[in-house]
């Protein structure tokens, strides 16, 4: 694609894979940006970026590098960890799958099993890759069971037809509470609808990294895809946990989905810092943290299909950096915002009069597609609409409005960037996770933050095991270690 050389030159447009960044909203001029780009030499950002596709132990406490970029190398160059090439293992899954999506034939649908980031991947590209105009698909219903909540298992089993359903059951563990639980009441549903163990065992399949914790509920080992410890869960996509995709819309569409993000990796590898769009991206919150010391950040792409998008960024960017204490164990002075967003023309409607006129600046991040999403006789004329209002929105973030009426003033000077995707298909679904994959990890640099543990997620469920006890047996909580006063009088009341 060629750039409008006065905008290039001006500093303000970017590209990678066909993916435009316009960053002319977010105020930053040349000298801060030459400060910018010292400041990320100084955090030896190139360094990282080399380490991380190197397989260097990154997850530093966890002793474990974070390879998920070996799982979209579809150029197979060799990636190695320990002195071992990981690409044969990581060949072979791409093969079983292919395999899987000839064979499944008849199947009217899928519960896949997961949750965080067993879920939020393959959900979020299964939901956008369905806008697509005339993409092909095999039929099948792909169900998604996260939530502990039987409701949205009870919605699930209402419409599956068990003699023709499949089961994915995906947990790096295979000791995930919410997933065993609820896999263990699919398997019911299935022992009631009449299926026998045979019939039910051919129905299960896994991706974990605990093979015989699956075989031992009852999965053959020939429906386990492996699962490896340096893949962490919210990078998984590329990996068996995006397996919905390929049998849903083909091993060749899952193929395009990889190539995009591959695209984006290969383009963080080589572009000076300057030109690379992950890190201009991170640098843009960084600053906008440095001057106003922003709480908070936004993410609204103009598009429908994309609106399971910010709930997946959510975990990305809130996992990985949400963090008060930096790899050394010292408090940072920045770390992960708060991030929400939602689909574009319905946010304007909700929460934009806040980032319009609230107290708080709150970068935005708008994500527009260049097509419409569908062959309708409307279609270019409502596209036209939705581009405009993004556009509309930018420039009014960005300026803002004087007037003697305060109430009908608008301050202005609300950062934005834009991304422009020429089209949304898997290769550009694939870049688009990638370069936000990429820039997440590199505030985590720019912090010190390690991007790829997740501690804090784990004194909750510690707790929640005594408490589950105590609702389960009725009895009256007296406060103790486990369970503090205010929770023992909260359980009581459910108790009474």
């Amino acid at each position: 694609m060629s750039l409008n050389p006065a905008l290039k030159q001006a500093n303000t447009l970017f590209c990678a894979a066909d993916i435009v960044l316009d960053d002319a909203y977010q105020g930053i001029n040349a000298k801060s940006w030459k400060s910018l780009f010292a400041q990320a030499r100084r955090a030896n950002l190139e360094g990282f970026i080399f380490d991380l596709f190197a397989g260097k132990p990154v997850n530093q406490s966890e002793n474990r590098p974070a390879l998920h970029a070996a799982l979209r190398n579809l150029d197979k160059k060799p990636v190695l960890l320990d002195g071992k090439d990981v690409m044969p293992a990581v060949s072979e899954v791409w093969r079983r799958i292919e395999g899987l999506c000839n064979k499944w034939v008849g199947i009217t649908d899928v519960i896949h099993i997961g949750i965080g980031g067993s879920d939020f991947g393959p959900r979020l590209a299964i939901e956008a890759l369905a806008h697509i105009p005339d993409i092909e698909t095999r039929g099948m219903r792909m169900h998604f069971l996260a939530n502990i909540d039987t409701a949205e298992l009870a919605r699930i089993l209402q419409r599956a037809l068990p003699h023709s359903t499949r089961v994915i059951i995906v947990s790096k563990s295979f000791t995930t509470l919410e997933t065993t639980k609820n896999a263990k009441a699919v398997v019911r549903w299935l022992k009631d609808s009449g299926r026998t163990e045979s019939q039910i065992h051919n129905a299960l399949f896994a991706v974990t990294a605990n093979v015989p914790a699956a075989k031992e509920f009852g999965v053959k080992e020939d429906n386990i895809f492996p699962f490896w410890d340096w893949v962490g869960g919210r990078y998984s996509v590329w990996s068996a946990v995006g397996l919905p995709i390929a049998l849903q819309y083909g091993f060749e569409t899952f193929k395009e989905f990889l190539a995009g993000a591959q695209a984006i990796d290969q383009h963080y590898q080589t572009a000076p810092l300057e030109e690379n769009l992950p890190v201009i991206m991170a640098l843009t919150l960084l600053y906008q943290q440095q001057k106003h010391h922003i709480k908070s950040f936004a993410v609204i792409p103009y598009a429908d299909a994309l609106d399971w998008f910010p709930k997946w960024l959510q975990q990305l960017d809130m996992e990985s950096n949400g963090k008060s204490v930096d790899r050394d164990g010292k408090p940072v002075k920045f770390s992960c915002p708060v991030v929400f967003g939602s689909s574009g023309n319905n946010a304007q409607h909700s929460y934009f009069q806040l980032l319009h006129q609230g107290t708080e600046v709150i970068p935005i991040d708008f994500i527009a597609i260049r097509e419409p999403m569908s062959h309708l006789p409307e279609a270019k004329e409502h596209h036209r609409i939705l581009l405009s209002n993004c556009l509309a929105q930018a420039q009014a973030l960005a300026n803002g409005k004087q007037t003697d009426n305060p109430n009908n003033t608008y301050p202005g000077k609300r950062p934005s960037n834009l991304l422009i995707l020429p089209k949304l298909n898997a290769f550009y679904l694939g870049a688009l996770l990638s370069l936000y994959e990429n820039r997440t990890t590199t505030l985590g640099a720019l912090w010190n933050i390690n991007s790829f543990d997740q501690p804090g997620v784990e004194l909750g469920k510690v707790l929640a095991k005594p408490i589950e006890a105590a609702l389960r047996n009725k009895d009256h909580v007296q406060a103790d270690d486990n369970i503090d006063a205010i929770t023992a009088a909260r359980i009581n009341l459910f108790n009474s």
